[in-house]
């Protein structure tokens, strides 16, 4: 087996059906592998449907996965490892956990770079650990620019949220 035919059995797709229409990310088994496991356990167990991109900065990124429409973090599983090392950059248009201060609290929510986010690479990083990137979207990046693009407030403590939610109707694996 060349090593060619090995990293495409390797690679994942997930699309992301939302309402402002699909996204389909690729994930880094090889470089990210707890992670993407972990982003696979949630798409799997059908979490990420209903929740919102709760955090939209249009300079920055878009943030998931972890609200419903009215703000209410669902239920998660352990926090994983950061899995910051495999040379993954936060470059526009890379997926990558999100997570509290402490490296180690990642669990179901995730973002979209909109833009290359050198200073989340480990390398970069105030905190020496930045965010574990682990895939990258392949298709509907148009869509990831038209969630960045709409209008946010604050609401319940939370800032940018948007004003209208932005849903993920499904989260499904591809072939």
């Amino acid at each position: 087996m060349t090593l060619g035919m090995h990293t495409g059995a390797l690679a994942q797709k997930v699309r992301l059906a939302t309402s402002l229409g699909d996204i389909v990310l690729q994930l880094d088994r090889e470089k990210a592998p707890k992670t993407v496991d972990n982003f696979l356990g949630y798409v799997k167990n059908g979490h990420y449907k209903g929740t919102v991109f709760h955090r939209v900065i249009p300079t920055f990124m878009i943030q998931g996965g972890g609200m419903d429409k009215d703000m209410v973090e669902k239920k998660t599983a352990a926090p994983i490892a950061l899995e910051n090392k495999g040379g993954l950059r936060n470059a526009r248009g890379t997926v990558a956990m999100a997570r509290t201060n402490e490296p180690n609290s990642a669990t179901a929510q995730f973002f979209i770079n909109v833009q290359d986010n050198v200073f989340l690479d480990p390398a970069n990083a105030r905190d020496g650990n930045g965010y574990a990137v682990f895939g990258k979207v392949i298709d509907g990046m148009d869509v990831v620019d038209k969630i960045r693009a709409v209008p946010t407030t604050t609401t319940g403590g939370h800032q940018d949220v948007p004003v209208d939610p932005v849903i993920i109707k499904s989260a499904t694996l591809e072939k």
